[in-house]
């Protein structure tokens, strides 16, 4: 099946958060009509950034994961919204800001997209920018003091992200490092036990 109407559903569902539409059924359909409207044609405009087929499957599987991140991501919008009030309002301003770097499991365009938007949606957190060397999103948070409170949320997301977007690695991998040392390539280790203590060649 094609995969943009699958793009464009997925937008729809974004909608719904974006306009913080009331918990009702008249509601909650008029913006997913709305969302549809607006999500199809973008996904179709921009289909030619993503593969044209997405397998049935596939989906399926997918879609009790995506049900899961819309939850846990609904929930963690509530709780990042009382936590920003109760900050603004009290008298001492427990505010400290801060960048934090945060490395990735995903790889993928569509999953780094999805999560990168998650945090930005959520108050209290802005996704800066993304280097693709390292693989790391860089995450402004009013209250960045607690590192763990910030990334345990968004690492709780990209363990659903990692099943809905089918990557190579699992919730139970841990997180790279991107300071560690790229491993040697073979090729470059046999040049090297090729030559003598010298620095020449064999049959120089």
């Amino acid at each position: 099946m094609k995969r943009w109407p699958l793009v464009g559903g997925a937008l729809a569902v974004l909608w719904l958060f974006v306009r913080g539409v009331e918990p009702a059924p008249a509601p909650v359909a008029g913006a997913l009509v709305t969302g549809l409207a607006l999500g199809l044609p973008i996904a179709f405009f921009f289909r030619r950034f993503y593969g044209s087929e997405a397998p049935p499957g596939g989906f399926v599987r997918a879609l009790p994961f995506v049900v899961i991140y819309l939850l846990t991501f609904l929930k963690e919008l509530i709780t990042a919204n009382v936590d920003v009030a109760y900050r603004v309002l009290a008298p001492s301003m427990p505010i400290e800001p801060d960048v934090i770097e945060l490395p990735l499991r995903v790889e993928s365009d569509a999953a780094i997209t999805t999560i990168a938007n998650s945090i930005t949606l959520t108050p209290g957190t802005l996704t800066m920018d993304y280097d693709e060397d390292r693989n790391s999103l860089y995450v402004h948070a009013i209250a960045a003091v607690d590192r763990e409170a910030v990334v345990a949320p968004i690492r709780t997301w990209e363990d659903y992200a990692l099943r809905i977007f089918d990557e190579e690695r699992t919730p139970s991998d841990p997180v790279p490092d991107p300071d560690a040392p790229e491993p040697e390539d073979d090729s470059e280790r046999a040049t090297e036990t090729d030559r003598d203590p010298g620095g020449e060649t064999d049959g120089e």
